[in-house]
């Protein structure tokens, strides 16, 4: 190898060596568990390795917020929000598509959703603009909503979004409740369990 000649970025080449790293970028993932992805990509056959390939580039293409709760769909309204089971007078709130699966994965709550698609956080630059609460505040006003159920996560940030919209409503006839404290202050509800998650809507208490 010429003296000025950069060295391969990884020993299998350069092509491995970005797949590693790119996988190594995805939540969880660390480099060892990046390798062993990549491995397994590389044993796996050609045809399973364009299905996931393919797979990976369905979902860019057809998902979508939803043009109501900006829950993620293949549609234009999502299957919670179509559904005629569900209460529209109650609409839970909550930072990312990832908290409203954990919520339905409790089966307790029976209303509609709205999702902010992130949290205040004005060090980072995450403003009110940035967030879903503009389309919330219609919802509310305009939808005939009787009750907001604050599930933002239990974070400083968290409590400090749901303090903001509270503000914002206080003057509307809604009724605004968060989450019981039954999950722990500081946590997630993407990792809380089902039963917590189902005592915390039960508990839900007000804002």
């Amino acid at each position: 190898m010429a003296r000025n000649e950069e060295p391969p970025r990884h020993p299998y080449g350069v092509a491995v060596g970005d797949l590693i790293e790119r996988l190594a970028k995805l939540p969880g993932i660390g480099r060892k568990s990046a390798e062993r992805l990549a491995n397994h990509m590389l044993d796996c056959s050609e045809s399973e390795a364009n299905l996931l390939a393919e797979a990976i580039r369905r979902v860019k293409s057809v998902v979508r917020p939803c043009s109501v709760c900006f829950n993620l769909t293949e549609g234009d309204v999502c299957s919670i929000c179509s559904d005629p089971r569900r209460d529209k007078h109650s609409v839970c709130v909550v930072e990312q598509p990832r908290d409203l699966l954990a919520l339905e994965a409790a089966s307790i709550f029976h209303g509609v959703y709205h999702v902010l698609g992130g949290k205040l956080a004005p060090l980072s630059g995450v403003g009110p603009d940035d967030l879903n609460i503009s389309a919330l505040v219609k919802r509310v006003r305009h939808g005939g909503v009787k009750e907001i159920l604050m599930a933002t996560n239990p974070t400083l940030e968290g409590d400090g979004t749901a303090l903001f919209i509270s503000n914002l409503l206080a003057n509307d006839p809604v009724k605004i409740t968060r989450l019981a404290r039954g999950i722990a202050s500081g946590s997630v509800l993407e990792f809380a369990n089902r039963e917590m998650l189902a005592d915390a809507i039960r508990g839900r208490q007000s804002f």
